[in-house]
């Protein structure tokens, strides 16, 4: 039963692998027929030719992809066609919290347009009160009308931007809930200050 529990927690520990360029949706379509879970967060935009417009899919965060439970099979992950690297902290790979990945899965869920967002390192931070994306925490940024929240992924140094309703958010003090996140996750690989 205590192994159990122990492959259990071991399959939502998330971390990221940095992929080929282009190569994020080949090297999730492999994976996944290998067995692991992966995540590939996608956002659509439209790209303009000389004779048409189209609205594409992209991944939202280029050259990564997420994958859980990568620990126990590292070699099967690297020998895969694309994968250039797992991303690492000190020789392991770095867990990505699941609060994080959570917020972006809300992200780009919601109906709201999402885009990539250079990663923000200080702010006001805020906590969403209503609406779909309620109790995901990031940033709150003007974009010329509109009003966006930023969610990051503090270890690709990445971040991703969606609009929202000012209204429904509230200030939180930021280091403090972040600190709080860290220490609750069962990881522990990654501790922010």
């Amino acid at each position: 039963m205590h192994m159990e529990a122990n492959i259990s927690q071991e399959v939502f520990r998330w971390s990221a692998l940095h992929t080929r360029y282009r190569h994020e949706r080949k090297v999730e379509a492999l994976l996944n027929t290998r067995g692991f879970e992966t995540f590939l967060p996608t956002y659509q935009t439209v790209r303009q030719w000389k004779d048409r417009k189209k609205s594409i899919s992209e991944p939202l965060f280029p050259g990564y992809l997420f994958i859980a439970g990568v620990n126990e099979r590292r070699l099967q992950v690297m020998s895969m066609p694309g994968v250039c690297a797992i991303v690492c902290v000190a020789g392991t790979p770095a867990t990505i919290p699941t609060a994080e990945i959570e917020a972006i899965r809300r992200c780009v869920s919601d109906p709201w347009k999402v885009e990539p967002h250079p990663c923000i390192q200080g702010g006001d931070g805020v906590r969403v009160r209503s609406g779909p994306l309620a109790g995901v925490e990031g940033i709150l940024v003007r974009k010329k009308d509109s009003c966006r929240l930023v969610v990051s992924v503090e270890i690709l140094g990445r971040a991703a931007a969606v609009e929202i309703d000012a209204a429904c958010v509230t200030k939180i003090n930021w280091g403090q809930t972040q600190q709080r996140s860290n220490e609750r996750d069962p990881a522990g690989a990654l501790h922010f200050s």
